[in-house]
C-alpha cells in the first residue's frame, strides 16, 4: 500500500521532467529498487499503470533494476550476497555485516519524446 504515494511522486517527477525537456509524453522510466528498500517493484508497476492514466506518463514503460543486498566482510572488506543461515565471507571466512547496498530506491532516468 505504501507504494501508491511513492508512485504518485514518480509520475509527478516524470511529468515535470517531460515539461522541462519540452517533450510531449514520457516513454520510459528507469527505476532502481533494492530488495531491502521496503518497496515492491510489481506493486509500483501496478499502481503506475492505474494512476498514470490521463497523464503525460500514460503508456510509458517502467523498467526496474533490482539490487540484491550485500554484506561487507569485517576481515577483508569483500562485498558478498548472504547465503541462507550464514554470514560467512566466501573469500576469507570472516563475518559479514550490513551495508546500504540493497536499500536503494531512485529514478535512474526518464525518457521523453
Amino acid at each position: 500500500m505504501h507504494e501508491y504515494p511513492i508512485t504518485q511522486q514518480i509520475i509527478k517527477i516524470a511529468e515535470d521532467h517531460c515539461r522541462k525537456a519540452e517533450g510531449s509524453r514520457v516513454t520510459k522510466i528507469n527505476l532502481v529498487i533494492g530488495d531491502y528498500s521496503g518497496y515492491v517493484g510489481s506493486s509500483v508497476q501496478m499502481y503506475f499503470d492505474v494512476i498514470s492514466e490521463g497523464t503525460l506518463c500514460e503508456g510509458a514503460e517502467v523498467a526496474i533494476e533490482h539490487i540484491k543486498p550485500k554484506l561487507r566482510c569485517s576481515e577483508c572488506g569483500e562485498l558478498f550476497e548472504k547465503k541462507l543461515l550464514s554470514f560467512d565471507c566466501p573469500k576469507c571466512g570472516g563475518q559479514g555485516g550490513p551495508t546500504d547496498i540493497g536499500k536503494e530506491f531512485y529514478i535512474e532516468s526518464i525518457e521523453v519524446e
